[in-house]
């Protein structure tokens, strides 16, 4: 049987077990393919000629041994660019297309890859080897900054870890507990809500209307996942799952953004930034001492005389540009969060022409969910995961 991932399969066609988003070693083969081997394993047979272990090739797949290449040559093309100025200029200009193509020539048929992930950590860890051999013994840096910068990396990687847990994807038990909270709920209110007088009706009356308009948004069905998910919840094609309250999937972390993690991805996004920016900081101010900080990376005169200070200007400007590209994201996330908009919300509005552009077109208001800057803030701040709220909720109420 031939399957097509992410393709949403017919109410009577049965679905391979290998063919699963959620098998654990994320091989795909067919069923005839998979008894066979079985069998042989279970009569002790040896393997078919050109038959590779599922296992093995899973381990190969996922250690993507393509990303070796494009790892050596980030340093290679770092020390060819701090030759000379204007060799800088071009490799620096023409490095994120040549990322792209090599990703795109390399990972065609992949979609959840470690690719971008890969290479921004190793990006990290040699900036900041640089940091440690070639600036640190100038005796420009105390022990204080470089603690400071240390502190920086090792809070940017905790916080990406703890936002790669997971997003908060949309199980089949979900609803099911909100249908539950929803009945229990409406028990507690007809318990409660004994008629009293006409002006005190009135009042509950008005109440009661203001609680049946608050849950305007019902949960959708998802055609892919067959499950119900709740409002403002999306399908991420790239994972094959249903996210709450899904805001876009990240290929720099390998992961979607959804309610459970979006805090902790906008942490990460803040102290990488400062961190960035403090490293950069440092390091024009040991290579260009009498050069005001803010002109250092356009005019320092003498950094091309010697290769060590070549290298770290040109990975200076390098985390520049990265820095540069992750701060217009930060600022589109604060943007997104303060009209309480998420990514994939702008997305469907702008396809739909139903949003109205803000700012210079930087965020898209699509009028439903914003309730002004502070309560979007507050909303954004104390939302949590709805499985586990969910499941608070049920154990308060028995």
């Amino acid at each position: 049987m031939k399957w097509e991932k992410l393709k949403p399969p017919e109410p009577d066609d049965p679905m391979c077990c290998c063919e699963c988003d959620s098998y654990q070693y994320g091989c795909y083969c067919d069923c005839e393919d998979l008894d066979e081997a079985f069998n042989r394993w279970l009569k002790d047979k040896p393997c078919k000629s050109g038959c590779q272990s599922p296992v093995f090739g899973a381990v190969i797949d996922k250690l993507e041994i393509s990303m070796m290449p494009a790892l050596l040559l980030l340093p290679l093309l770092l020390r060819v660019a701090a030759l000379h100025y204007l060799l800088g200029i071009i490799i620096l200009t023409a490095l994120p297309g040549l990322v792209l193509w090599y990703y795109y020539a390399t990972h065609r048929k992949k979609r959840r890859t470690l690719f971008f992930l890969t290479l921004a950590l190793y990006s990290l860890a040699y900036m900041y080897y640089l940091f440690i051999t070639e600036i640190l013994p100038r005796g420009d840096v105390s022990q204080l900054q470089l603690c400071a910068v240390t502190t920086g990396m090792i809070l940017t990687i905790v916080s990406l870890i703890h936002t790669k847990r997971a997003p908060g994807f949309v199980t089949a038990s979900l609803h099911k507990a909100h249908t539950h909270s929803q009945e229990a709920m409406k028990d507690s209110t007809h318990l409660n809500g004994s008629v009293q007088s006409a002006a005190s009706s009135s009042g509950t009356s008005g109440d009661l209307q203001t609680t049946k308009e608050a849950p305007t948004a019902k949960w959708s069905s998802c055609p892919m996942c067959k499950i119900m998910r709740p409002p403002r919840g999306g399908h991420c094609r790239t994972c094959g799952s249903c996210v709450q309250r899904l805001d876009h999937h990240c290929i720099w972390i390998n992961s979607c953004v959804g309610q459970a993690n979006h805090r902790s991805f906008l942490l990460t996004l803040s102290v990488f930034l400062l961190t960035s920016l403090y490293g950069i900081s440092l390091v024009l101010r040991s290579l260009c001492p009498r050069e005001y900080l803010m002109t250092a990376l356009f005019n320092c005169p003498g950094v091309y005389s010697q290769s060590s200070t070549a290298l770290c200007f040109t990975c200076a400007w390098y985390s520049s540009i990265v820095t540069g590209g992750l701060l217009y994201l930060l600022v589109t996330q604060v943007l997104n969060i303060s009209f309480n908009v998420t990514e994939r919300e702008a997305q469907l509005a702008l396809r739909n022409k139903t949003g109205q552009r803000r700012l210079w077109g930087l965020v898209i208001d699509t009028g439903h969910y914003s309730r002004g800057f502070y309560q979007n803030w507050v909303e954004f701040l104390t939302m949590a995961d709805a499985s586990g709220s969910l499941r608070a909720s049920l154990t308060d109420l028995v």
